[in-house]
C-alpha cells in the first residue's frame, strides 16, 4: 500500500516525543483486522528515526457474542500466549495497532513488566491523526489536572439536565495522557488529553443524565433523548428515558448477564482543544473509535465495564462523553458547564 510521507513524519515526530530513538529494539503489534494504513506508517515511521522494529500480527479472534463487541479499549488478540507476551515485553516500545487496544487488556501488566512503554494508537481514520496531533503544552495541563485528581477525595458531578454523580475517591487510581509515553512500564494513548481515575469497589452513587448531543461511543451515535441513570454503590440500578435512546442502553447492558457490565470503569474529563465533540457525522461507523470525543476539552467522561482497580472484568463497555457538565474535586470546580477552569485551560 501507499505510505503518505506527510503521516510518516508526523508519526516519527510524535514517536520521538515518546523517547524513541536510534538502536531501540520497536515493535509495532496488529491483527489481521488492523487498520493497515496506521501499521505500516508506524513501522515506517519507527525505521525513519532508526529503530530495529519487527512486526506481530496475530489473529483477529471470532466474537462469539453476545452482541457486537466496540471500542472497549481491552483488546483479546494475545489470548494470554506466552510466545506473544515473552516477545513484547522484551521491546523497549511498543506501537498497539489493535483493533480495540491494549489500555484494558488483561496481559497489560505482563508486558510493561519489565519496562517496555506502549503506546496505543486509536483506531481511528489516519484524517483524525492529521487533524489532532499534538499540543505541545497539554502535558502540562495534564499533569496538573492529575495531581489536583489525585489529591482529592471527593468528585462530584452535576448538570443543568439532572446529573448528581458523586464519586469517593479513597483508593481510586488515577490516570491521564497527553498522547505520549516516556516513563520505562508506562502506557498512553494518541489522540490524547484525558484526566481520570479508575475508583475503588463501592464508591460511586447518583444520578447521571446523558442529554441530547452527548455521546454513546459504543454505538458511535448521539443521545437524541434524555437517558437517566441511577447508580448505586459502583453500578447502573435503572435506566430511564421515554426514547430509543434508553432503550437500546438498557438491552445492551442486559445482552452480558453479568453485573459487571453495569459497573463503573472509570471517570473523568476532557482536556484537549483540537478536539471535537461534533465529528461524529462526518465518517462512517467503521471509520473511528472516537477517542477524539473522549478527550475533547471540557467533556465528563464516564465509562462502564472493566475496572481492574476494582476488580473487575468484562468484555461490555461504554464510554459516554458528556456536555455541560461541572465537574469539582472537594467542592472546587475543574470544568465547569462544559468549559475547563482557568489553571487547566
Amino acid at each position: 500500500m501507499t505510505v503518505r510521507w506527510h503521516r510518516v513524519e508526523a508519526f516519527s515526530d510524535h514517536f520521538a516525543r515518546c523517547a524513541v530513538a536510534a538502536g531501540e529494539t520497536a515493535v509495532v503489534l496488529a491483527e489481521d483486522d488492523s487498520r493497515p494504513e496506521l501499521v505500516e506508517t508506524s513501522v515506517v515511521a519507527l525505521q525513519r528515526l532508526g529503530a530495529v522494529v519487527s512486526t506481530v500480527v496475530l489473529p483477529t479472534p471470532p466474537n462469539r457474542g453476545p452482541v457486537p463487541i466496540r471500542s472497549t479499549g481491552a483488546s483479546v488478540v494475545i489470548a494470554h500466549n506466552p510466545a506473544v507476551v515473552a516477545g513484547l515485553k522484551a521491546a523497549g516500545f511498543i506501537v498497539d495497532c489493535t483493533v480495540e487496544g491494549l489500555l484494558h487488556a488483561e496481559e497489560r501488566p505482563a508486558l510493561l513488566a519489565d519496562g517496555a512503554r506502549i503506546l496505543m494508537l486509536s483506531n481511528e481514520h489516519p484524517e483524525v491523526f492529521d487533524r489532532v496531533g499534538h499540543d505541545d503544552g497539554m502535558g502540562t495541563r495534564v499533569a496538573r489536572g492529575r495531581e489536583m485528581l489525585a489529591a482529592a477525595s471527593t468528585m462530584r458531578v452535576t448538570s443543568a439536565a439532572g446529573t448528581d454523580l458523586t464519586v469517593d475517591l479513597d483508593g481510586a487510581v488515577v490516570a491521564g495522557s497527553d498522547g505520549t509515553v516516556t516513563a520505562p512500564g508506562g502506557i498512553a494513548h494518541w489522540p490524547g488529553g484525558l484526566v481520570l481515575c479508575f475508583p475503588a469497589a463501592g464508591s460511586t452513587s447518583g444520578t447521571v443524565v446523558m442529554a441530547p448531543g452527548d455521546a454513546n461511543l459504543t454505538f458511535k451515535e448521539y443521545v437524541r433523548s434524555p437517558v437517566t441513570c441511577m447508580l448505586e454503590a459502583d453500578h447502573v440500578v435503572s435506566v430511564d428515558g421515554e426514547g430509543l435512546d434508553a432503550e437500546l442502553f438498557s438491552s445492551y447492558l442486559a445482552a452480558w448477564e453479568e453485573p459487571e457490565a453495569y459497573a463503573v470503569s472509570h471517570v473523568g474529563w476532557g482536556m484537549n482543544h483540537a478536539c471535537r465533540w461534533d465529528v461524529l457525522p462526518l465518517y462512517d461507523k467503521g471509520d473511528l473509535n472516537g477517542t477524539e470525543l473522549r478527550a475533547f476539552a471540557g467533556n465528563f467522561l464516564w465509562s462502564t465495564g472493566a475496572n481492574e482497580v476494582a476488580g473487575r472484568y468484562c468484555r461490555g463497555h461504554f464510554d459516554l462523553p458528556m456536555r455541560n457538565c461541572t465537574v469539582a474535586l472537594d467542592g472546587e470546580p475543574v470544568v465547569v458547564e462544559g468549559v475547563l477552569v482557568d489553571e487547566l485551560a
